[in-house]
């Protein structure tokens, strides 16, 4: 139910257990798997962009970097925190080696002091993975829906709910922790 949608409060009132529980079994979960890139391939064409959510309230503000390979479905690598280049640093000292025919971003600021030029393709039209990918993480988990009473209370639950979500979107499944 979590990773459809639903918030942990809903999922408490509909099962009759403790939203604390759920929040353990979250934790647990999310725990218990990497946030390392799975696949070995190397994309030609590499998106890049980065998503805004909040966490404690509206104020303190945080971004998703991901990153996907443009002909292949699924988030590669992410990270979240703010928007600076010292954020991106963390997503570029994996990806730059992977030398992509063009790394594609939105031109948000940060992006050209990274990648060269003759790399860098600017354009929003040509980045439909990654925008549907992160449209896909703000659909299943209900603390990045837009507009909602759903929120991350704090940085490392937001970051389990997004390894469980990008676990059960790549293997249909969720770890066993029983």
């Amino acid at each position: 139910m979590y990773l459809n949608g639903m918030g942990i409060r809903g999922i408490a009132r509909v099962t009759e257990i403790s939203h604390t529980t759920i929040l353990n079994w979250i934790k647990q979960g999310g725990e218990s798997l990497s946030d390392e890139p799975q696949d070995s391939e190397i994309p030609e064409i590499t998106e890049i962009d980065e998503l805004q959510t909040f966490i404690g309230n509206k104020n303190n503000k945080y971004w998703i970097w991901t990153v996907v390979n443009h002909k292949k479905p699924g988030i590669i690598v992410w990270t979240i925190g703010d928007r600076s280049h010292k954020t991106f640093e963390l997503i570029w000292s994996i990806i730059h080696c992977w030398h992509s025919f063009w790394y594609v971003t939105d031109g948000w600021k940060v992006y050209p002091m990274y990648i060269e030029g003759q790399d860098h393709l600017v354009s929003k039209t040509y980045m439909t993975r990654v925008e549907g990918e992160n449209t896909r993480l703000r659909h299943y988990l209900a603390r990045l829906h837009r507009k909602t009473l759903c929120y991350s209370k704090s940085l490392s639950h937001l970051k389990y709910s997004i390894r469980l979500l990008l676990n059960y979107l790549r293997f249909n499944t969720v770890p066993n922790f029983s």
